[in-house]
């Protein structure tokens, strides 16, 4: 687990930028589309990705990152911002093979190591209007802003903590924009986001 990073549960939401709404050529959600990703999956920054020998199609997922500070329980969206101690930059590491044959999420998104966290959380940043990027090797894959977003930041802790509790330390990863795409042994990948600064992991295989 990595330091300053304790969830006991990461929510993730899915389809959440219109541009990669756009980039999918479907139809925005009429609500957020949640899923979780074990606490098992949390790394931080500099800390490497294991590339499952399970999966033959390893993915990035560049996002923002909600650390709450406060346990939420049906939390009016405008309260939602007193119960956020920060954000932070996260990737949703995707097994995306698995998620196709599956046809639902979690064996895909929940491998050790599936979900970075870092390097720090900011609390004094306007959440909805951040730049947002994805570099792997340096080159820019994901590029967008947290204004793209169809749920913004306060709108997901609201609707999550009116179906489960969201607890000191928890993390909702808010979706990523378009431009997701492979991940192999030895990429660096590197989020960066505006305000925050820049989540760096390197893919490594898994070990013998």
């Amino acid at each position: 687990m990595s330091m300053g990073f304790n969830p006991s549960k990461v929510v993730a939401v899915g389809l959440n930028y219109r541009d990669h709404a756009r980039e999918l050529k479907m139809e925005l959600p009429g609500y957020p589309l949640i899923f979780l990703k074990p606490s098992t999956s949390v790394i931080g920054d500099k800390d490497p990705i294991i590339f499952p020998a399970q999966t033959e199609e390893l993915h990035y997922e560049g996002e923002l990152g909600i650390v709450m500070a406060a346990r939420a329980r049906n939390v009016p969206v405008s309260e939602a911002h007193n119960f956020i101690a920060g954000f932070t930059c996260a990737n949703d590491v995707t097994a995306r093979d698995l998620q196709r044959i599956d046809g639902q999420w979690t064996r895909a998104k929940s491998f050790d190591t599936f979900c970075p966290l870092g390097p720090r959380i900011v609390k004094d940043v306007d959440p909805t209007a951040l730049g947002i990027m994805t570099r792997v090797n340096g080159q820019v894959m994901q590029q967008s802003t947290t204004a793209n977003m169809i749920f913004n930041v306060y709108d997901l802790v609201s609707f999550i903590s009116g179906i489960m509790t969201l607890l000191p330390g928890d993390v909702i990863i808010t979706g990523t924009p378009p431009g997701v795409g492979p991940l192999f042994p030895d990429d660096t990948v590197e989020v960066e986001i505006e305000g925050i600064g820049v989540l760096a992991n390197t893919v490594m295989t898994a070990m013998p």
